[in-house]
């Protein structure tokens, strides 16, 4: 297909999206998805009366005819692309860490799908990040046509209509809640453009970017945004801010180089001040707000981030009488990157107390062995609130570490990475 085709073919879609969203307006409400099984409710009715426990049971009933889910996905995309070629141009040229992402997407839906106020909560905010990407709801209309005949594919002959409206349902009432955050962010912009200040390398594979925007950031102490690098676009990898905001619409980000060719080695190794950035929305509720407790930081590798621009935000609002506890873990002590300039603060600020932690042990400033038990070991944490940052594994085990010694699981803070549609 050329692309004078292709391009007529995408402004037909556009053009019937439209059409039938005002044609509901004006008449009554009426599906614009793909027919689908009878017991699938329009994509447009409220979240009231979906019951999710029922079908995540059954979902999870039947999890074994679709998956491994790699090639429900494989199958999913092949389908989207060959039958809308022009949607090829919303996504990265590598789809590895998109198909991913969707595998995650996938099992946290299911995972929640009882609990539809807390998912919905959190679809919405992502609705209002995807907007960068140039997602449209009519999009979502060829995922699920393109889901469908996945799910078809996959469990082929013990295939039946109870399954695929299950999933459809799923679907629709994550597009509901996206749709709705999308449309509420409408005023503000779907993307910001940054320029490079300062490219500092702390390591070989590690360097602290300075970036300013030229209209404010709107971000939390405690948050992340998504950046994209001209030299990979469409593709956008998730970064927390390393600084509380500031007057001159300036922020820092740590990046750690993960592999090769990515978006990481390109802000590691290939950006210059000077350069130009796109960053998304700012995302995540790490830091509670109005809370007085003290408060349990924990931070590995360059999840070290979002608890120095916490630790910056308490220098200047910081709740009378709470302390501060902040442990930083890393392999060795080369790689406690910021360390003297936290050492620094912490000298100045009697609240704050820093404890480093390396695997290795053997370093005077430094107690040895895992994070999490250095943790634990360290005080009674029951009546803190805590914060936690870093690689997913270590995430999982200092949370479970603090569950057992009896800190409430509401009270342990981190955030989820999602990927996307």
């Amino acid at each position: 297909m050329d692309t004078t085709s292709t391009t007529a073919e995408y402004d037909r879609l556009i053009a019937r999206h439209h059409a039938m969203r005002l044609r509901r307006q004006i008449l009554a409400p009426a599906p614009s998805f793909p027919t689908a099984p009878e017991d699938v409710p329009s994509p447009l009715s409220g979240a009231d009366g979906y019951d999710g426990a029922a079908d995540r049971r059954l979902i999870l009933r039947d999890l074994a005819l679709v998956t491994p889910f790699d090639e429900l996905i494989d199958h999913l995309y092949a389908c989207m692309f060959r039958r809308r070629p022009f949607l090829r141009a919303l996504f990265p040229e590598s789809m590895e860490f998109q198909q991913a992402h969707l595998e995650r997407m996938f099992e946290y839906l299911i995972e929640r799908l009882d609990r539809p106020d807390e998912l919905a909560d959190t679809l919405t905010r992502l609705g209002r990040d995807h907007r960068k990407l140039g997602v449209r709801p009519v999009h979502y209309e060829a995922f699920e046509e393109a889901l469908r005949e996945a799910i078809r594919h996959r469990a082929d002959a013990r295939w039946h209509a109870g399954l695929e409206a299950a999933w459809v349902r799923m679907l629709r009432f994550a597009v509901r809640s996206m749709v709705a955050g999308a449309e509420a962010a409408l005023t503000e912009p779907p993307y910001w453009h940054a320029t490079v200040v300062g490219h500092e390398r702390r390591r070989h594979d590690l360097a602290v970017l300075r970036v300013r925007t030229g209209e404010p950031y709107p971000y939390r102490a405690g948050q992340y945004g998504t950046v994209e690098h001209p030299a990979l676009p469409h593709t956008w990898r998730q970064y927390s801010m390393g600084c509380a905001p500031r007057a001159d619409n300036e922020l820092e980000f740590h990046v750690r180089r993960t592999g090769p060719g990515g978006v990481s080695a390109a802000l590691v190794g290939s950006t210059a001040v000077g350069d130009r950035l796109r960053l998304g929305p700012p995302r995540g509720t790490l830091m509670p707000e109005d809370d007085t407790r003290d408060l349990l930081l924990v931070a590995g590798g360059t999840g070290l981030a979002p608890m120095k621009a916490i630790v910056e935000r308490l220098v200047e609002h910081r709740p009378r009488g709470q302390r501060v506890h902040l442990f930083v873990g890393a392999r060795n002590r080369d790689e406690l990157y910021d360390w003297p300039a936290l050492a620094e603060l912490g000298l100045r600020k009697p609240w704050l107390e820093l404890v480093p932690v390396t695997e290795g042990g053997g370093d005077p400033i430094a107690p040895g062995g895992r994070l999490a038990e250095a943790v634990g070991r360290a005080a009674d944490w029951s009546e803190h609130r805590a914060c936690v940052s870093g690689p997913a594994g270590l995430v999982d085990e200092v949370r479970t570490r603090l569950a057992a010694a009896g800190l409430p699981a509401a009270r342990i803070h981190h955030d989820p990475v999602l990927g996307r549609f």
